[in-house]
């Protein structure tokens, strides 16, 4: 009896996915376990089993379409089974396309396949890889692709059916990215579809600042004994860490000892959390993940280091879990390596506070009466007012000031 193959919840805050690839088609037989479709969710692009086996005779979204969780992504069953019924009551909203529109169903003697239109350019864009229909290529060569500015027409696919995967891109040529602007005084311009995680950013952090009062508390930390204390642990212990590293480590250490900045506001009551859970912003070509450091504060240096170098890199792959972008606590966002000396953040909900990290900066400095050079950094807290006062905002960034202006008080 042919089931109903419906679109997975596969994060949190899913609301709609985008099927970026299917790996099967109408008329194939499907074990369960055999990877079905990779699904773009608002956080990353995962790969999705199939539960159920049997013949696929139906495809409800296209390569490329939009769809809400819960409908129909696709109909598994008995070669030449009528599935017509089941689509009339598969409750399936419409789906959005924006590559191949038609639907795909099994007939009893052969598979009827979509055809598939010609891509259109995008502002004189002098590599093509977004019409790549006639080319089989992961979600992540195709990601890569765009970023190093690969034509995916010169490289030979080594993986099934000649799909071109992460490796074969490792020597391939990159030419000039990104579009070929036309003479002054053109009025062209071009658009390009908003990714569902640019749609979530959207919503999420629109929410956020409109719906939670924000205030914001800046403070200037001394960092020349954290400048020092990094230097040691790489020279002296050969132990790499960065100063982002630095500041999760005392964050998550001042946390502890304010509890109100550890919190969630839920309406009509506050959440205040035992334990702490850092969410790490990092920037993707497709807009801001953020991954969650668990526990942060019982974990050493050279454990944060290592986590949060792994979380950069699976993000830019996007290889991170829906589970690892959950639980937040609290969020740091640092804009410190692009030469920022000081921003505001938005709050990441269910958060009450964000911290804002600028760059170290060397400055003119007055010590002990004499002019000297010194290292210094601007943080600025954003605090959801309706669970965290001024004052208790300003006792939490006088703890992190402490913590990294003395940086043996995070080791004791």
């Amino acid at each position: 009896m042919a089931e109903i193959v419906r679109m997975p919840k596969l994060s949190d805050t899913m609301t709609d996915g985008v099927v970026a690839a299917w790996h099967k088609k109408v008329g194939e037989k499907v074990k369960a376990g055999d990877l079905l479709a990779e699904i773009e969710t608002d956080k990353a692009t995962m790969e999705f089993e199939s539960f159920q086996e049997g013949v696929l005779l139906y495809i409800g979204v296209e390569k490329g379409g939009t769809a809400p969780v819960d409908s129909i992504l696709a109909i598994l069953g008995k070669e030449g089974e009528d599935v017509t019924g089941l689509i009339a009551n598969g409750s399936t909203p419409p789906a959005t396309a924006t590559e191949n529109p038609e639907v795909s169903v099994a007939s009893s003697n052969r598979a009827v396949e979509p055809s598939t239109p010609s891509a259109a350019p995008i502002a004189n864009q002098s590599i093509d890889i977004n019409s790549n229909d006639r080319l089989k290529a992961s979600p992540l060569a195709k990601n890569i692709a765009r970023d190093k500015g690969i034509d995916l027409r010169s490289v030979t696919g080594s993986g099934d059916g000649g799909r071109i995967v992460k490796k074969d891109l490792e020597n391939a040529p990159a030419l000039v990215p990104g579009p070929s602007f036309s003479a002054a005084g053109s009025t062209h311009s071009y658009e390009v579809p908003v990714s569902q995680m640019r749609k979530t950013i959207a919503r999420r952090l629109g929410e956020s600042k409109f719906t939670a009062p924000h205030f914001y508390l800046t403070m200037e930390i001394d960092m020349d004994q954290a400048v020092a204390a990094r230097n040691v642990l790489k020279n002296s212990m050969n132990v790499s860490v960065s100063f982002n590293d630095l500041v999760i480590k005392a964050v998550a250490l001042s946390l502890r000892k304010h509890p109100a900045v550890n919190s969630a506001w839920l309406g009509d009551k506050i959440r205040f959390h035992e334990y702490v859970n850092i969410g790490v912003a990092v920037a993707v070509p497709e807009g801001l993940v953020v991954p969650v450091l668990q526990h942060a504060d019982q974990r050493s240096l050279s454990e944060i280091s290592t986590a949060v170098r792994d979380f950069a890199q699976r993000a830019k792959e996007k290889k991170l879990q829906a589970e690892e972008m959950q639980g937040n606590t609290f969020s740091i966002s640092n804009l410190g390596m692009f030469g920022i000396s000081n921003f505001t953040a938005i709050i990441n909900p269910p958060d009450s506070a964000i911290l804002a990290v600028g760059a170290i900066r060397q400055e003119a400095v007055v010590k002990n009466g004499n002019l000297a050079v010194g290292h210094r950094m601007s943080v600025t807290l954003s605090c959801d007012h309706r669970s965290v006062d001024g004052a208790t905002g300003a006792a939490f960034l006088q703890t992190l000031k402490a913590m990294l202006e003395e940086p043996l008080m995070m080791l004791v």
